[in-house]
């Protein structure tokens, strides 16, 4: 089969019109989820500033713009969890942790987000849960440089959770 000159010509300029309107498509949505990100980090940081600064109430309200924007977030779920937990919101707070935990398992293997895990159903009143939690921290035999009063935390609301059975 034989094309001819002005039909490899349209053929042509259809591939480069295709490639063409692919480029400025993606720059144009590219641009956008760019903003969206700006926008969000923007947003997080002022939560992350408020809860450094314990103004937890400003904090909570900007991580909620936050989580809904990004629900999948395991930043904005941590950041949301102990923010609750100041906010005395300690359902929420576990809620969110747990969410936390299930964005990134890994997360198991870090001391203190295990302490504040298990301190969340702690006061969420969800004392086996957090007698799991505990055991595991008691598990690493170790604190962690920034906390050296760690093992002592565990060992204390393990007291206390088999002081109430």
């Amino acid at each position: 089969m034989q094309l001819s000159e002005s039909t490899r010509k349209y053929i042509l300029l259809g591939v480069v019109c295709f490639v063409i309107v692919g480029v400025l498509t993606a720059k144009i949505l590219g641009g956008l989820q760019d903003e969206e990100f700006q926008t969000n980090n923007i947003i997080y940081q002022q939560a992350y500033a408020n809860y450094n600064e314990q103004n937890y109430q400003d904090a909570s309200v900007l991580i909620t713009e936050v989580l809904k924007r990004k629900p999948q977030s395991e930043a904005a779920n941590y950041l949301g969890g102990l923010i609750a937990m100041q906010n005395q919101e300690f359902k929420q707070g576990t809620i969110l942790l747990q969410k936390t935990l299930d964005l990134n398992p890994h997360k198991v293997e870090d001391p203190m987000f295990m302490l504040q895990f298990a301190e969340s159903l702690y006061f969420a009143e969800r004392y086996t849960d957090a007698k799991v939690v505990l055991e595991k921290c008691r598990e690493w035999g170790w604190a962690p440089e920034s906390y050296p009063a760690y093992q002592e935390q565990v060992t204390e609301l393990l007291t206390q959770i088999e002081n109430m059975q």
